[in-house]
């Protein structure tokens, strides 16, 4: 077993101490869906028989995890998927029951549903809003139907415009919609014009994600059987640079690197996982963490239903401590804090840190501002070599 140091022990002590002064987030993954996108590798599955089972289940494990927070209030609370918006409001509303019975969601700011635009019918956004929901995170992906069908998703251009104007009809206010880049068939233009159409939407926050070939998924299958030619890597890097220069340019703060949101409309329970703040998932695959560990809950939704042996648990060493800063920090658009660094893991971790940045810093990829070390517009494209050659 990995022995703490007494300095390990203090800074983790440390960490306790800091984030009890402030709010903590839950996650809650529902892992359903009708159809699968051809790029997803997120835990989840189509087997809708589940669902009921799957429910009780969340509540239950609510209950056996009520203590894993301390006293700390829940400030945010995020449904992701999956696809949530699978769940009738009355499973919703089951969830919020057995929630408030458990912690305390007396200072909850923010409470996120990811909606899929053709679950968002009137009737059932119309029981969203009675239900203490106030932000909905929308997967439009992309305005064009063309490339809509090619990565299987089940609505079209027009039903994704017709979804976001209904919830703002209805009261929603806080809204984020998703779009993607690099897409197959996606031209610089097709992905300028979704940028236009969200724009027009007005809505307050826009996170924008380069289309990935992760392993096993159908669009990677697709890729190694030559069925289309992926989309030019200078092309992607000009949508990503055009998505940030009209994003800006029409009010949006460019606050983390997929994400983008008008003045005070940044994402609290995103920027939660950015800030270190602990946060507990209840789910399949969902993961939780409390400075000192982090656990995850299984990738197998019949198995989690049981809640018998459905999770693990990860001791987190010093090094995991300092990596998991850097990632995190260096996404945001605040970047390290140095002094804050050096006094939670002393000068051997700083050291490391400014030594192994200096390259970065002299080819431009990296910047030092009030003792910060944030990625420059150039160093977003490659932000992942920086972020792991600052790691441990």
């Amino acid at each position: 077993m990995y022995a703490f140091s007494s300095i390990e022990k203090r800074i983790f002590a440390f960490e306790s101490d800091f984030c009890s002064f402030f709010m903590a987030g839950i996650y809650i993954h529902i892992p359903f869906c009708k159809t699968r996108c051809t790029y997803c590798d997120f835990h989840s599955g189509t087997n809708l028989q589940l669902k009921k089972q799957y429910v009780k289940a969340l509540c239950d494990e609510i209950g056996l995890r009520k203590k894993y927070l301390g006293n700390q209030p829940v400030k945010t609370i995020y449904f992701g998927g999956g696809t949530p918006s699978l769940l009738t409001t009355e499973e919703l509303a089951s969830v919020f029951d057995v929630l408030n019975r458990n912690f305390d969601l007396s200072q909850c700011e923010e409470v996120t549903l990811e909606c899929n635009p053709d679950d968002l019918s009137a009737n059932y956004v119309l029981g969203l809003k009675q239900l203490p929901i106030n932000r909905l995170s929308i997967g439009v992906q992309s305005f064009n139907d063309v490339e809509l069908r090619f990565v299987n998703r089940r609505h079209s251009a027009q039903q994704a415009i017709e979804a976001v104007k209904r919830c703002q009809r209805c009261g929603f206010v806080n809204i984020s919609v998703d779009l993607m880049f690099g897409l197959p068939f996606q031209r610089v233009d097709s992905f300028n014009e979704n940028l236009r159409i969200v724009t027009q939407l007005n809505v307050p926050h826009v996170s924008v994600y380069g289309l990935t070939f992760e392993q096993g998924t159908t669009i990677d299958r697709q890729r190694k059987q030559k069925i289309f030619v992926p989309t030019d890597e200078e092309v992607s890097i000009l949508m990503y640079e055009n998505a940030i220069q009209y994003l800006t340019s029409n009010g949006f703060e460019h606050y983390e690197i997929s994400n983008f949101a008008k003045s005070g409309m940044r994402s609290k329970h995103n920027s939660s996982y950015w800030d270190g703040t602990h946060y507990l998932g209840i789910g399949s695959g969902a993961h939780s963490y409390n400075g000192v560990s982090r656990q995850w809950n299984v990738c197998d939704t019949r198995k989690y239903c049981l809640l018998r042996d459905y999770y693990e648990i990860e001791t987190l060493s010093c090094e995991d401590v300092y990596n998991e800063l850097i990632i995190t920090n260096l996404r945001r658009k605040e970047g390290v804090d140095l002094e804050f660094l050096l006094c939670r893991f002393g000068e051997r971790f700083y050291r490391y840190c400014r030594k192994n940045a200096q390259q970065y810093l002299q080819n431009e990829l990296l910047v030092l501002k009030n003792n910060r070390l944030c990625l420059t517009q150039k160093g977003l494209l490659l932000s992942d070599s920086v972020i792991r050659d600052l790691m441990i």
